[in-house]
Order: C-alpha cells, then sequence, then structure tokens
C-alpha cells in the first residue's frame, strides 16, 4: 500500500519536476528590435569622447549595433569618411534614425563639439520618458480608484460598520 501511495506521489509530481530541472530558453519573438534611442546617443557620446572622429565613431557603433540600424550608422559614417555632405550621407539612413542624428549632424556641420550636443539630445530624450512615466502613472492611479473602491468598500462595510452596528443594536435591544 505505501509502495502504491509513494508511485502515484511521485508521478503526479513527475511532469513538475521536469518542468522545473530544464530551464527553457526564450523564444526571440518577431523581428530584431532597434536600440534604445538613448544607448545609441550614449554609445556615440562615448566613442566620440574616447577621441574618434564622428565618421569613424558612426561606423564603430554602427558596427557594435547590429540590424539595421547598425548597418545604416556604418554607412551613414563610410559616406562621411568618402567626402559626402551631412544631408547626403544621411539621406539613406530611416526617418527615426535621421532624427536620432540631428546632435551630430549640427556638429558636423558646424564644426563644433559633438559630445555636449550628444548629451543635451540624451537627457532631452530621458525627461521626455520620464514625463511620459508621469503622466501614464497619474492615469493608472485614476483608473485603479473605482475596482479598488467596489472592492474595498463593500469588505470595509461588512467588516467595520456591521459589526458595530450589530453591537449598538444588541445593545439597545437588550434593554
Amino acid at each position: 500500500m505505501t509502495v502504491l501511495v509513494a508511485l502515484l506521489f511521485a508521478a503526479a509530481f513527475l511532469p513538475w519536476t521536469l518542468r522545473r530541472a530544464v530551464p527553457s530558453a526564450p523564444e526571440p519573438s518577431g523581428p530584431p528590435q532597434a536600440p534604445d534611442p538613448v544607448l545609441l546617443l550614449a554609445l556615440l557620446d562615448a566613442a566620440v569622447g574616447a577621441g574618434a572622429p564622428v565618421p569613424r565613431a558612426l561606423q564603430a557603433v554602427g558596427a557594435a549595433v547590429d540590424g539595421e540600424v547598425g548597418d545604416a550608422l556604418a554607412t551613414v559614417g563610410g559616406r562621411l569618411i568618402l567626402g559626402a555632405p551631412w544631408s547626403e550621407a544621411v539621406a539613406a539612413a530611416p526617418n527615426a534614425l535621421r532624427d536620432q542624428l540631428d546632435p551630430l549632424g549640427a556638429a558636423w556641420s558646424a564644426g563644433a563639439a559633438p559630445g555636449p550636443l550628444l548629451r543635451q539630445a540624451c537627457e532631452r530624450l530621458v525627461r521626455e520618458r520620464r514625463d511620459l512615466v508621469r503622466v501614464a502613472a497619474g492615469r493608472l492611479g485614476v483608473r485603479l480608484v473605482l475596482p479598488l473602491g467596489l472592492c474595498l468598500l463593500p469588505s470595509f462595510v461588512l467588516l467595520g460598520l456591521v459589526p458595530v452596528v450589530l453591537s449598538l443594536a444588541g445593545a439597545f435591544v437588550g434593554r
């Protein structure tokens, strides 16, 4: 009898133990995602801060960032090395990437140091994200008031007020 119970117990928990013993790797879903714009600007700032000229910095970051964005960065850097003006070098890049490279373009065209412009763009993006998160958190608070009120108000009435009312009613009726 004990052996039968042990076998049933083992059979019941065998799938659970096998699932826990063999970790499954998450499968990639969909196309590869573009790198975060803040990360991209920080990488460009680090490359330029290390002493690389803008075209070489674009190529180095393009090599570090795979995919379509990396290829576009490497292409822009290569065109700048060959002497193309900024507008022509960036023309083949996707629109979102062009917007991210605007601080570099301003520095390249004016001959200014790109580091401060890249850091300002990075800070602006972080500030915009922080504002979006604050707005979303405010909306979430407003959306949670009704469900929480509907859940907590009946329990407060049943657990807090009803016993008090019953005890007071019992005290008045018992007189």
